[in-house]
């Protein structure tokens, strides 16, 4: 099918684009952009995008997906829907599932499950020890060879500096991205909110900032020596921000992250005691907020994710620290992102390339751009859609969000997987 979009305000950071012109696509890839077709293209179907943003599709480095075996809910299946809900059409699926994705056979399910679903790009990362047990290596070449972009040990780190250091120094010849989570355990003793005035005031068993930037000091150390390609996963310390750029004017060939709920949240909303804001790293201070917001527009911090994961009821229905952390967060990235914009001052080009260039330079492939002849991912944005989210409008199983009640301008309106429609919202389906 040849499709053309018109008069949509294409925005495409990877290719410095912003401007109202037309989108031609064909066979399920871009055919070319601007105001005329390309050379013998004849549209099958015309879309009006007039007043419309045309995004490419949002690549999420870190996003749960139920599957296979894990606790978390639902499936590949309902998660790829509501990724394609907020505009994600490439998804990278943590190693923490069950069994642990560790082996050839877990990372081919996985594949098979979102080739069935056929709904978004589901690109899963193998993990750095076998089991998530940080002691004995799994085959990484093997992993790769199978389909993981990339390895970590989701959240649960390596404790032990010289497992590190020669799990560092053997995946070093695999040319693959390493995702690091920094956590000291042993500072973290137990703990289950920042520790500072609210924490103290909650009597809740508080984690340090330090039990991050202890870690963080250890694997940049580590890193350089080993000379690898590193991914720092879910910065929410501002003195993390800090020692990632003094390490990135060293020369380090590094890249980070950072979940979006913790732009928007900090250790005040705990003060409810309620456990939809339990999230693993702790909500943090004022402070630390600000200076990872100033981290991602200075471009110290490459890239922000959803760190969805989708919790059954019950998992939230349980006192504060005895909750399972997480929050579901794919059909808010993209929202959360545009509040940031209206209200904070974020750039709206650096918005746009922290969740699309930004991830798929980081895992070296060939998504989040509308280059001709790139997979037709992309999403029509209506700017001024005005909606409020609420757990019956939620497309996820998992409905665990602190967002509920919040209203936002700028709305998905339709998605787009290799050039086929994948989603409607309601109001566009009434059309």
């Amino acid at each position: 099918m040849r499709l053309v979009i018109k008069n949509g305000r294409v925005i495409d950071p990877s290719q410095s684009l912003d401007e109202v012109t037309n989108l031609y696509i064909t066979r399920g890839r871009i055919a070319g952009i601007g105001s005329d077709a390309p050379e013998g293209f004849t549209a099958d179907q015309e879309v009006d995008a007039t007043g419309k943003w045309i995004l490419p599709g949002l690549v999420d480095l870190q996003a749960r997906l139920g599957e296979p075996g894990s606790h978390y809910a639902g499936s590949i299946a309902s998660e790829t829907k509501a990724a394609v809900a907020g505009g994600i059409t490439s998804i990278c699926c943590p190693p923490d599932t069950s069994p642990v994705n560790d082996s050839q056979a877990v990372t081919e399910l996985l594949q098979r499950r979102a080739r069935q679903a056929a709904t978004a790009f589901v690109m899963p990362i193998g993990a750095l020890t076998q089991g998530l047990k940080g002691e004995r290596l799994s085959n990484i070449h093997s992993l790769k060879q199978a389909g993981c972009v990339a390895v970590s040990q989701a959240n649960t780190p390596i404790q032990n500096p010289l497992t590190l250091k020669n799990t560092l120094a053997y995946s070093s010849t695999q040319d693959l991205v390493v995702m690091l989570r920094c956590e000291d355990q042993a500072i973290k003793n137990g703990g289950v909110a920042h520790s500072g005035p609210v924490s103290s005031r909650l009597g809740l068993p508080e984690i340090s900032a330090s039990a991050e930037t202890v870690a963080l000091a250890r694997d940049l150390i580590l890193v350089e020596e080993s000379g690898i390609k590193a991914h720092f996963s879910q910065l929410s310390c501002a003195r993390s921000v800090e020692m990632i750029a003094e390490a990135k004017k060293r020369g380090l060939n590094i890249t980070c992250d950072v979940a979006i709920h913790q732009l928007h949240l900090s250790e005040m909303d705990v003060l409810g005691f309620n456990s939809l804001f339990h999230v693993s790293p702790p909500l943090r201070s004022m402070q630390d907020k600000h200076a990872l917001l100033a981290g991602v527009k200075s471009g110290i911090i490459d890239a922000v994710v959803s760190d969805h994961t989708p919790l059954a009821k019950d998992d939230k229905l349980l006192p504060f620290g005895e909750s399972m952390p997480g929050i579901s967060g794919l059909e808010t990235l993209l929202p959360l992102l545009l509040k940031l914009v209206q209200d904070n001052g974020l750039d709206l080009l650096t918005a746009i390339r922290c969740v699309t260039q930004a991830p798929a330079e980081i895992l070296g492939v060939q998504k989040g751009t509308l280059k001709p002849n790139s997979s037709a991912d992309l999403s029509i944005i209506n700017p001024e859609g005005v909606w409020t989210l609420s757990p019956e409008t939620m497309v996820s199983a998992g409905q665990n969000s602190p967002f509920h009640g919040w209203e936002f301008v700028g709305q998905v309106e339709q998605t787009f997987f290799q050039g086929r429609p994948v989603f409607r919202s309601a109001q566009e389906a009434k059309r």
